[in-house]
């Protein structure tokens, strides 16, 4: 059975740059870029405002981009504690638009989307962003890194999501099958037993597919 397109929206999350990017596509099939961009807040402005800027473009984004899923970049603990708070926040803030809708959310470790773009869980940004130019047949890099980010984030969840799909898919249909060999047997001699079985800067830089940004 062929799977149906996924429609994902990418977040690499940040204060002062939040990368944004959507693609569309399945495993094995090629990718379509749908959009691409980042939003931008002063690093002088308060905590509060810049939340508000980086919460109104995300829900710009999801109405337009109407995605079947969010894939956010999961948050690690780093050196620097003002850096990695503003990254949790602004994760925090995707996160809940996201749910606010009703959309299923992914967190993907870095580590994870490198692999999964890669094929080196500790690839450099110049790397990932070669390959994301090459799966989506872009004219050039998308820039900053941040919207990079964000687009590998969509890819890697197409991929890793299309799997899981597949694998659901499989175990509703096995316990489909099971349900009904359940309910069509026992009906020698004593009439069946009715047993049932048990359920196992905002933004600016959008970009498109020539790499153009408008």
């Amino acid at each position: 059975m062929r799977m149906p397109q996924l429609r994902v929206m990418g977040v690499d999350p940040g204060l002062t740059r939040c990368g944004l990017g959507a693609v569309e596509g399945r495993p094995g099939a090629p990718l379509s870029l749908l959009s691409v961009g980042v939003v931008r807040t002063p690093p002088d402005d308060d905590i509060g405002s810049r939340l508000v800027v980086i919460e109104a473009e995300i829900e710009r984004w999801l109405d337009e981009i109407r995605p079947d899923a969010v894939a956010v970049e999961r948050v690690f603990a780093q050196h620097n504690v003002r850096t990695v708070m503003g990254t949790a926040q602004a994760s925090a803030v995707a996160i809940v638009c996201a749910a606010r809708r009703g959309l299923p959310v992914a967190l993907h470790t870095p580590s994870e989307v490198k692999a999964a773009i890669t094929g080196n869980g500790n690839a450099d940004k110049k790397q990932v962003g070669t390959m994301v130019t090459r799966l989506l047949r872009l004219d050039a890099m998308p820039r900053p890194a941040d919207a990079a980010d964000a687009l590998a984030l969509a890819i890697c969840h197409v991929w890793r999501g299309g799997v899981q799909h597949r694998l659901a898919d499989a175990l509703a249909r096995a316990r489909s099958g099971g349900a009904a060999a359940i309910g069509t047997g026992g009906t020698g001699g004593t009439g069946g037993s009715g047993r049932t079985g048990r359920p196992g800067e905002v933004a600016a830089g959008r970009q498109d597919r020539g790499g153009n940004t408008r």
